[in-house]
């Protein structure tokens, strides 16, 4: 009884799960888990009314445009550039991460600013997406292109479109508020009198998972 006591007591003074991870972390996960379900549902619902349809819009020819490029024809250019901004917007999460376990303030503000810019580019790319989309006619229950074989698609296109991306660009600019109040932290000196980095790696695996999940939703959206 006193040996489990003790053990108790380590756990909740140290801030350990009894998985031997620290707690913080340890919810994050929890969190990330669930959310998984939730992306997991809707890309699966999407593959299925896909995969049920005789034809579906082309990508090719949906997302073709480019700011400033006028009419021309640029299948899929601006969305790689959007997956290549958050891709980069990860490597210095992880440059961020990477400063905190070695006590670096500098470095962590360094690389969390430019993770914070990044985040913001994305937002702005998909902001200017879905205003171009949006005028051309394609909203919730409208969808003006049709399908590869030329017959005429239903609204299940630009419905699943705007609730999935809309749902990850929250989830985005979620990152991107807490991802800044972390810098504000991290630039006052919070985590110096903590002693620890550990806020930057928890802030960080919901980064990641938010890229992860971006890869998914580039692959069922404009690559199939």
């Amino acid at each position: 009884m006193a040996q489990a006591a003790a053990v108790n007591t380590k756990w909740w003074s140290g801030g350990k799960s009894p998985f031997n991870v620290e707690y913080g972390k340890l919810m994050m996960w929890y969190f990330l888990m669930s959310d998984t379900f939730t992306f997991g549902a809707f890309l699966i619902a999407y593959g299925t009314v896909r995969m049920s349809s005789i034809s579906w819009p082309d990508p090719n020819h949906v997302f073709n445009a480019f700011p400033g490029a006028g009419h021309a024809h640029l299948p899929l250019v601006f969305v790689s550039l959007m997956t290549f901004i958050l891709i980069v917007s990860s490597v210095t999460m992880v440059l961020a991460v990477h400063e905190g376990h070695h006590g670096n303030r500098k470095g962590v503000v360094k690389w969390m600013f430019w993770t914070i810019i990044g985040g913001l580019a994305f937002l702005s790319c998909q902001a200017w997406e879905w205003n171009h989309l949006f005028h051309e006619g394609a909203w919730w229950g409208r969808n003006p292109f049709p399908n590869a074989d030329g017959t005429v698609a239903t609204t299940n296109f630009s419905n699943f479109f705007f609730t999935i991306t809309g749902f990850h660009g929250f989830h985005v600019f979620s990152g991107v508020i807490i991802n800044l109040i972390t810098l504000i932290m991290a630039q006052t000196g919070v985590f110096e009198k903590r002693g620890h980095y550990l806020m930057i790696e928890k802030v960080g695996l919901y980064w990641h998972f938010v890229d992860l999940v971006w890869v998914f939703v580039f692959l069922f959206f404009y690559l199939v």
